[in-house]
């Protein structure tokens, strides 16, 4: 059921005495564990807040891509596992904070350090992780080229040339086609 299609619900719940719609909103809100989290981030936390957030999660990110490449056995499927996991971390940090800019400046961060290193193998599993791992990096590079045209123009210049080594990342030789097929530009 759809709030809007229904007028007459939404009357009669703007029509509740106050103590019941806070009743019914923090029952609604316990229910949703990243609206909790949005909603202590956006009425308990500040701008230090967020800047620890950051912090925090470009550490991580740095400390399992030291990790992964520490192992000398890392390969293909690994650096694509890895890739999807930090990224799912970074989605929940835009999530709970509405930030544009330390999102962006997070995954270009991750893009830019996650070594790409493609398997040439006789086995038939990691030589599909190769062409997953080519379109997971191209595609989230495309998703950031294009947040990145959203933001600010002194925005876009702090993080100018983080976004070219990104851009010049995926023109690799071995990533070059694929990437001019995307539409990625090769320099910002």
């Amino acid at each position: 059921m759809v709030l809007s299609e229904h007028k007459d619900l939404k009357y009669a719940i703007t029509a509740l005495p106050a103590k019941e719609k806070d009743k019914l909103l923090l029952r609604l809100i316990a229910k949703d564990k990243i609206l909790t989290e949005h909603l202590h981030f956006k009425l308990l936390e500040d701008a230090s807040d967020l800047e620890g957030r950051r912090l925090a999660l470009s550490e991580l990110i740095e400390d399992n891509i030291a990790a992964l490449t520490a192992n000398t056995r890392f390969n293909v499927k690994d650096t694509l596992l890895l890739l999807r996991t930090l990224n799912g971390k970074i989605n929940h940090h835009y999530k709970v904070t509405k930030d544009l800019n330390s999102e962006i400046e997070l995954r270009m961060q991750l893009l830019n350090q996650i070594p790409l290193v493609l398997t040439a193998s006789i086995h038939a599993t990691l030589s599909k992780y190769n062409d997953r791992m080519v379109l997971y990096f191209l595609r989230t590079t495309l998703s950031v080229y294009k947040k990145f045209l959203k933001l600010h123009e002194d925005l876009q210049f702090d993080l100018q040339d983080a976004l070219n080594k990104l851009l010049k990342k995926a023109y690799t030789p071995k990533f070059a086609e694929t990437a001019e097929a995307l539409g990625l530009p090769e320099s910002f």
